[in-house]
């Protein structure tokens, strides 16, 4: 069974990844050969990759607002809607101002809040879609979901780059922003066939009431709530040393964190001033979240793609037609293949042999996959910082390494977020998937302002390799902890299912 309006949300989503990936996979690149080329010449690289996770992290830090706003005000679909004509706007800044950096960083901005507004309520939306009854085929469609974004990601990939070099930046950022205009008008299309679930009245027994309740319920809650506060003022204080973004992610991780421990104590005590179904679903809700920040280390490997790969594809021997940053279109090629190939062979041949691919194991054995990666380009740096001509085509491994494990991670996360969402907070949790990514991305900026320590990397001196290969190790070894820590969380982890009941 297809349902009619899923076609217009899958052309969306396709048209929408195009554009988002043909600007973003272009980005680092551009910035390095144009918009920073005020800068000297050995800094453009480590100022493009700030300006890079930087944006990333405000992709993905938005998802907060457009879930808030989908969930409590507007919707799901109006929220997109609307959201996407800034999206537009954003594009349009790319193309108009890529020489004027003001211009340029303000358009960078109206993507970041245009792509990260619509992200979990798209997701969400999806899901809504859904019920008991057909809740059997969500799985199928939230592939074909993951599979058309990498469709669209790949051409992007592949064509962006030779647009960059034979047209200019204009036209290079502008296609992007006409196919984005496509999705929008796509998705409009199909108004009349939305299942749309209206947004979620005030509720005194929400997240955010109970939580407040819990913190407050006694001295010890309200003395987490004071560490929270304190953490936030020192890391606002780091401001003028690590800058404005990394201080605020910090803040938000602390607040998260702090809090969260402090919620999950004092729960039991604020029974009988909201309901029990209201106290479990906090508590399911925070037992997801370590889940969440579990897997923040698994983006701050897979998205430095865009930015350390592709610098590290400068320096390899190559064809003088090929671009660095066209091996990205390796990553969503693997993703199209491997998706049918793990769900018609990979799949049923483990269960088969009696070993169920449950979400939680194909996550766990993602993130360790990611590791192994790195590894491998680990090596390749540092045969490249030995003076050795090491050729492009040994990243077709550690891409293949990195995409099993995003398929592990990503397809999966998305329709388990949703399966494990109490039904008034579906936006917010996807929200909350989302921002594993901005975490994870703050680790980089972290690493990367750490690396310019003089303590740091005199110790990164004496161990004999390289900046770049000891980051590469590191990220390796950060990944390989994660997968561990996250195997046996997830052996206790208690499933839930939160599809929408039949009507």
């Amino acid at each position: 069974m297809i349902l009619r309006q899923i076609p217009y949300i899958i052309g969306n989503e396709g048209c929408e990844r195009f554009s988002f990936y043909g600007m973003r996979n272009i980005l680092t690149v551009f910035l390095v050969t144009s918009l920073l080329s005020y800068l000297p010449e050995g800094e453009r690289a480590g100022a493009a990759k700030d300006v890079f996770h930087t944006f990333v992290i405000g992709v993905y830090f938005f998802p907060l607002l457009g879930g808030w706003l989908a969930d409590r005000f507007f919707g799901k679909y109006h929220t997109i809607f609307w959201v996407s004509l800034l999206y537009c706007l954003g594009h349009l800044c790319l193309a108009v101002f890529e020489s004027n950096r003001t211009g340029f960083f303000a358009g960078l901005a109206l993507i970041a809040l245009g792509s990260g507004g619509i992200k979990p309520c798209v997701a969400a939306f999806v899901g809504d879609q859904f019920d008991q009854t057909n809740k059997k085929y969500a799985k199928v469609v939230f592939d074909a979901f993951y599979w058309i974004i990498n469709f669209g990601s790949f051409f992007a990939s592949l064509l962006m780059p030779i647009f960059l070099r034979k047209f200019g930046a204009s036209v290079a950022f502008g296609i992007p922003g006409l196919l984005m205009a496509v999705a929008t008008l796509i998705f409009w299309l199909g108004r009349k066939h939305y299942v749309m679930v209206p947004p979620a009245p005030a509720d005194p027994h929400s997240f955010l009431n109970v939580s407040r309740s819990a913190l407050a319920a006694s001295p010890q809650g309200r003395a987490f709530s004071g560490a929270a506060l304190l953490a936030v003022l020192l890391a606002l204080s780091l401001t003028p040393k690590l800058g404005v973004v990394i201080s605020l992610c910090t803040a938000l991780v602390a607040v998260v964190a702090i809090g969260g421990v402090g919620v999950w104590l004092n729960l039991e005590l604020v029974r009988g001033v909201h309901p029990d179904e209201a106290v479990e679903g906090v508590r399911a809700v925070l037992r997801l979240m370590v889940l969440f920040f579990l897997v923040t280390p698994f983006w701050s490997l897979f998205d430095q793609k865009a930015s350390t790969w592709v610098l590290q594809a400068d320096a390899m021997t190559k064809p003088e037609w090929f671009q660095s940053s066209q091996m990205q279109a390796l990553n969503p090629a693997l993703v199209m293949i491997l998706i049918p190939l793990n769900n018609l062979v990979l799949y049923p041949m483990l269960a088969r042999a009696g070993y169920e691919m449950t979400a939680l194991r194909r996550m766990t054995a993602g993130i360790a996959l990611a590791g192994m990666a790195w590894i491998v380009v680990g090596a390749m740096q540092v045969a490249l910082d030995g003076g050795g001509a090491v050729s492009i085509t040994w990243q077709v491994l550690p891409y293949a390494l990195l995409t099993l494990g995003e398929v592990l991670v990503s397809a999966t996360g998305l329709e388990f977020a949703y399966s494990q969402a109490p039904q008034a907070m579906k936006g917010a949790i996807m929200s909350f998937w989302n921002l594993s990514v901005t975490v994870g991305n703050l680790w980089v900026l972290l690493v990367n302002a750490a690396v310019k320590n003089p303590a740091v990397t005199d110790f990164i001196s004496g161990s004999g390799y390289g900046v770049t290969a000891f980051q590469m190790f590191f990220f390796a070894a950060f990944a390989f902890a994660a997968a561990f820590a996250f195997g046996m969380v997830a052996q206790r982890y208690p499933l839930a299912d939160h599809y929408r009941k039949a009507e």
